[in-house]
């Protein structure tokens, strides 16, 4: 009798010590994406895992959505439609009204997605739809003529299927995950560039198997100007 309630006992405290952990492990997973900034000590911001899990809800759906091959978009475009590689992608359409933003104007669109038939193509989806403000960092398809060139160097850009640490192992992940750890944005759906649109959204924890590796945001350089030495 007694062995038998030590047995009863022992599954008691591992079930209590399983919900402990579960327990602790999600509400983890719901702290803010960055750890805040001590203004006493140099703090570097590190993204955590929790943005992966944001658009969870449509990882099925993208599973079993079959592929548009007359509107794909592609990694070229992808890289025009920035000035270097890691910045914000521009507008390249007209804007309506320049202090419309978030749900009322940019997110009808890239919030979710869909087909824009102005366009023949899907409207991408934004990784972080928390951030209203979209003119605070992109800009209209307006400027060019307006600026004259630069030395600044566009980066390297990373090739698709070329950045995995061993063959047929998960490629790493070439970028910085600041306001881009929603990774089902960029790689599954119809609006994801096909070069690097995943074929299983359904696993929804990227991080899982996918490592960081920042060595092209380092070979980017040092900014400098053409005119520095007129």
């Amino acid at each position: 009798m007694k062995k038998r309630l030590g047995i009863i006992a022992l599954f008691v405290l591992l079930f209590i010590a399983f919900i402990w952990v579960w327990n602790y492990s999600y509400f983890q997973g719901k702290e803010e994406a960055y750890i805040p900034i001590n203004a006493n000590k140099e703090l570097p911001v590190v993204a955590s895992e929790m943005g992966v899990f944001e658009r969870s809800k449509y990882a099925l759906d993208y599973a079993n959505m079959p592929i548009d091959e007359a509107h794909q978009r592609s990694l070229k475009t992808y890289y025009e439609n920035r000035a270097f590689y890691g910045a914000p992608p521009s507008i390249p359409h007209e804007v309506e009204d320049d202090r419309n933003m978030g749900e009322n104007s940019c997110l009808k669109c890239h919030g979710n997605g869909g087909f824009t038939e102005k366009f023949k193509a899907y409207a991408p989806v934004t990784p972080h739809p928390e951030m209203v403000n979209c003119r605070q960092c992109h800009v209209p398809q307006k400027t060019q003529i307006l600026f004259k060139e630069t030395q600044f160097m566009r980066g390297t850009v990373p090739s698709a299927g070329t950045n995995n640490a061993l063959e047929g192992s998960p490629p790493v992940i070439p970028h910085q995950l600041q306001m881009r750890e929603n990774c089902l944005s960029c790689h599954a759906g119809p609006s994801a560039p096909k070069e690097i649109r995943v074929t299983h959204p359904e696993r929804i924890n990227c991080r899982q198997c996918h490592v960081l590796n920042n060595k092209v945001i380092e070979d980017i350089g040092i900014f400098k100007r053409s005119n520095a030495n007129e």
